[in-house]
């Protein structure tokens, strides 16, 4: 079967379950595993995810008002690799190219392929995506074993935790820096699961826009920055400088994280039990040493 992944967490899911050599084309922000990078791009953005968080911000708000797409489908590369089956999603037309778009393109394509949504906003929805599409590939099998992989390494962090008896920090997670939005979705539910506690948001619930006198008046007693799309190194840079400004003096005395948000957070993939075990090491380093450093820094 020919497959082509249009977002990240797709793609993720696919090479998961031991379908990778099915791929014949991905989105253009797909780079994990290392062999989708030489697949052809069937995506593109409108929007410079190279400018600052506010200047991307100000693109996508300029061009949602104008009705114009923030992605396009290359319709010429589509037809020429002919596949017959197509991963998309559903729940965030500003992260990938929307689904009403790729259902009218699928009817203009030469095999007349399936189309697979995927669109989890908790762990369990996520799992059921992985199950999805495994179905959809006739993995059913390899996706199941994949699943439970993924849900025993769950148990194991929260097994240790229950057996520490760990206390709950307070925990706040900002998903984009100008403005600041906290992480909604599935992000509330790992903080949960890694042993602390979301001061901001709940598991499922969409992400917000919120002021930083919110964020201190809900008194985190760990903050992390995981900007939407942004490696660990962006991430850093756009939380000093939230640090840097007058209004975020009183997160200076608190525990600040950057959290490579691309990774990690912005998948609704496999990695998000990875953002997991990370997350444990961030606020429980005694029971899960040190957080991966090529993912999460203190800053």
């Amino acid at each position: 079967m020919r497959v082509i992944s249009l977002l990240p967490a797709a793609t993720e899911i696919v090479a998961a379950i031991g379908a990778g050599d099915r791929l014949v084309g991905v989105s253009h922000e797909c780079d994990h595993p290392a062999f989708v990078r030489r697949l052809p791009r069937v995506t593109r953005s409108a929007i410079d995810a190279s400018a600052r968080a506010g200047d991307i911000d100000a693109a996508v708000r300029e061009r949602s008002a104008a009705g114009a797409p923030l992605f396009e489908l290359d319709a010429e590369r589509l037809h020429a690799l002919a596949p017959e089956l197509l991963v998309t999603q559903a729940l965030c037309e500003v992260c990938a190219v929307a689904e009403t778009d790729v259902r009218a393109i699928a009817a203009t394509l030469p095999l007349a392929p399936a189309v697979v949504t995927i669109n989890g906003t908790t762990l369990a929805g996520v799992f059921d995506d992985v199950r999805r599409v495994g179905a959809a590939l006739g993995r059913v099998e390899d996706a199941e074993r994949r699943v439970q992989a993924l849900e025993r390494r769950v148990r194991t962090v929260h097994e240790r935790l229950r057996a520490a008896r760990a206390p709950r920090p307070r925990v706040a997670v900002i998903e984009w820096t100008d403005p600041v939005y906290t992480a909604g979705h599935w992000t509330p539910e790992l903080v949960r699961r890694a042993g602390g506690a979301d001061v901001l948001a709940s598991a499922g619930e969409h992400s917000r826009r919120v002021a930083p006198t919110e964020i201190a008046a809900a008194a985190p007693e760990v903050l992390v920055i995981a900007p939407c799309g942004f490696d660990l190194a962006r991430a850093a840079d756009d939380a000093r400088r939230l640090l840097a400004s007058p209004e975020w003096a009183w997160a200076r005395d608190v525990p600040v994280w950057a959290l490579d948000g691309n990774a990690l957070l912005s998948r609704p993939g496999p990695r998000l039990v990875d953002a997991l075990e990370v997350l444990a090491a961030m606020l429980h380093p005694a029971l899960f040493g040190t957080a991966d450093r090529t993912v999460a820094l203190r800053l």
